[in-house]
């Protein structure tokens, strides 16, 4: 049988890079042997808790996905027979998550077995809001769906609601319990609910889950530092300054303005004698200590939760800092995809409908492994947000010049077919210059300046500048800084809106709709920010409020304004004009096959330096082009780009094609295909 097997001794802890350095063929071939010992009780223990065909599929997923359970946790944990055993009771704990299941989402599973690539279909429109701001409720949110509906949407992203602890949270990210819905918003009751009425619209739930650190307030963090034995080493705490200076010698501070640092004295840890716990972000969230087992199984409990609670997708927060390294960034280290590879193939083998979402804003080579993109193809996460094409979008724009995004877009490596990117144009974030040095110095240009231009352009310090953006973290000895401000703000539209410039406005909707274009049709999944259908600008009220007012990010987080979506179906008003156009991207979106997100995207140089093209061939379809002028002068580029290809999205009708060129106007972008 499977039993609840708790670690010999010489389990804990990671075994590093000695299991690693093991030929590949050798730890296949522990594993193989693993499972041949697990098979005939596992069978036993199925047929008892799930019974019949529900039974004979849990068996077939631990048996396709063993190898991706095991050869994780045997580098990360394995000494001696304690991979087993750890093996045995997480399987354990998947069978007793599945038995738990409730029928609507067994069915569910059993619908994702077929369609295991749902999350690729065209027909996916996300949508990003706060549950508060949104709606109010999770109550309220119900009375929203309709909103959703009329934008195609099959994707709600819920930001952070689980209960995050009393005063400053980091915005919902200092979660204090797991099991708990924030009490402002609802219960877990009303999280079902939700989840179900969702389902029956047929859309999915994303909820946030923050997998690299707890708040202070956690139960495990109460219970590590009350030296309960069942959260000895789920937290790091040294008693002096040598470990955290040597940490820190290297590692980036992500808020060096109020939190710099990683590490936070904690009177009352070590028993009382006081020591250095370990925090990458806040004082008040506590790092997880990964190299102990006990916390991947406390954190994968959690997971298959939240999963039996309706929640498809989970937008795995932090994951790049999970695993830690003396000498290194923090970031990206080899045990962070060996965690990710386990709890990816271990939900998997629970619930087959979830799929996870890496929250993974790094450089461009170190973002393609959180989708499983190694020198092996390793399943980690289904999804992970594009940053990288957020950033060049706007860096385009300010420029007028698509060269560093064509560039930089080109040099990326493929993705898995298996896993897609989640594209977007603004999020509840600041905006943080990923523009690499080589990419920037292979169209001419210095990165460090290229980077300063970008701040001083969307704060609106840059002349000309059409952007109304507030810096964010601004480190005044190194001149970093990251920006603020939301999208309608950032494209020249509340500046326009200001000044009463009617060009001026119409070119801020232009830039607008143009981001959209290229996030509704470059492939994968995108993302639609709360409010940006409806072009609402910065909301200044969070300066009214102490526990937000230190922070700008709040500004690009609106309170939904029913005013500006009353308008929504009026074609002479800007909010009319957005939401029509997002309805017709939606649309269009569903029929082009091509945009299935399996389809790989190939980014194509041109002899204008304004156009950014792009253009994708799913098997079972034609070709599509993707065109988006980035300037604010008319372009064109080489007919034979769109020889053989209708217009079926544009602004301005069929593209039109002369002297052997293709031309858009300013501010102009087309989808094109196969008839």
């Amino acid at each position: 049988m499977i039993e609840d097997a708790r670690l010999p001794p010489e389990g804990h802890g990671p075994s590093g890079d000695a299991t690693r350095r093991l030929p590949d063929v050798e730890r296949r071939r522990r594993a193989a042997a693993s499972l041949r010992r697990l098979l005939p009780g596992l069978r036993r223990d199925a047929e008892a808790a799930l019974g019949g065909t529900d039974a004979v599929a849990f068996v077939a997923r631990v048996e396709r996905s063993y190898p991706d359970v095991h050869l994780p946790l045997d580098a990360l944990y394995g000494r001696g027979s304690g991979v087993d055993a750890l093996t045995r009771r997480l399987l354990r704990v998947a069978l007793d998550a599945a038995a738990a299941r409730p029928p609507e989402l067994r069915a569910l599973d059993r619908r994702r077995e077929v369609d295991p690539r749902w999350y690729q279909d065209p027909r996916m429109v996300g949508y990003v809001a706060y549950t508060d701001r949104f709606a109010g409720t999770l109550a309220g949110v119900t009375g929203r769906l309709d909103h959703l509906a009329e934008l195609g949407v099959t994707y709600l992203h819920l930001m952070p609601l689980l209960k995050p602890r009393e005063g400053e949270n980091d915005g919902g990210y200092a979660v204090a319990d797991h099991d708990a819905v924030d009490p402002r918003l609802g219960t877990m009751a009303d999280l079902e609910h939700l989840a179900g009425e969702l389902r029956a619209r047929g859309m999915s739930l994303c909820v946030d889950l923050v997998l690299n650190h707890t708040a202070a307030e956690h139960p495990w963090a109460r219970g590590w530092l009350a030296g309960d034995p069942r959260y000895a080493g789920f937290y790091t705490a040294f008693a002096d300054r040598e470990m955290p200076d040597a940490y820190e010698a290297t590692t980036p501070d992500v808020f060096p303005d109020r939190a710099p640092g990683s590490f936070t004295w904690v009177p009352r840890a070590r028993g009382g004698a006081g020591g250095w716990v370990r925090t990458t972000f806040w004082d008040y969230q506590w790092d997880l200590d990964y190299s102990n087992p006990e916390v991947f199984a406390a954190m994968l409990g959690t997971v298959l939760r939240l999963a039996g609670h309706g929640v498809e997708i989970l937008r795995c927060d932090a994951v790049p800092f999970l695993g830690k390294r003396l000498g290194t960034n923090g970031q990206n280290q080899p045990e962070v995809h060996d965690l990710l590879q386990a709890l990816h193939a271990l939900t998997t083998v629970a619930a087959p409908a979830t799929v996870l979402k890496a929250e993974a804003i790094v450089a461009p080579e170190d973002l393609v492994p959180y989708l499983g993109g190694h020198d092996r193809y390793r399943p980690e996460c289904e999804l992970a947000y594009h940053n990288q094409l957020m950033v060049l979008l706007w860096s385009s724009l300010a420029t007028r010049d698509a060269r560093l995004a064509t560039t930089a877009l080109r040099r990326m490596a493929p993705v898995p077919a298996e896993a897609s990117w989640a594209t977007y144009v603004r999020c509840h974030d600041d905006i943080g210059w990923a523009v690499s040095d080589t990419d920037a110095g292979a169209v001419g240009w210095d990165g460090p300046s290229h980077r300063r231009f970008l701040n001083d352009f969307y704060s609106g310090r840059f002349p000309g500048s059409f952007a109304q953006g507030a810096l964010f973290q601004e480190n005044p000895e190194t001149g970093d800084a990251r920006i603020s401000g939301s999208a309608a703000s950032l494209c020249g539209i509340s500046d326009a809106v200001d000044r009463g410039d009617a060009g001026a406005l119409e070119a801020g909707i232009r830039r607008l709709l143009l981001l959209h274009a290229v996030v509704y049709g470059y492939g994968g999944v995108p993302l639609l920010y709360s409010g940006d259908e409806l072009a609402l600008r910065n909301d200044v009220s969070y300066l009214d409020d102490p526990a937000l007012a230190d922070d700008n990010r709040w500004m690009h987080r609106p309170w939904f304004d029913d005013r500006p979506f009353a308008r929504r179906r009026d074609p002479s008003t800007v909010e009319g004009r957005l939401f029509a156009r997002l309805r017709e991207f939606a649309a269009v979106r569903a029929e082009q096959l091509a945009l299935h997100a399996g389809a790989p995207t190939d980014v194509l140089e041109t002899d204008d330096p304004a156009v950014l093209v792009w253009r994708r061939r799913h098997p079972r379809s034609g070709t599509f082009v993707g065109l988006a002028n980035l300037s604010d002068r008319p372009a064109s580029v080489d007919a034979g780009l769109v020889a053989g290809l209708d217009t079926v999205l544009s602004l301005d009708g069929p593209v039109p094609v002369h002297d052997g060129r293709a031309h858009l106007p300013a501010l102009g972008f087309a989808w094109l295909a196969e008839p």
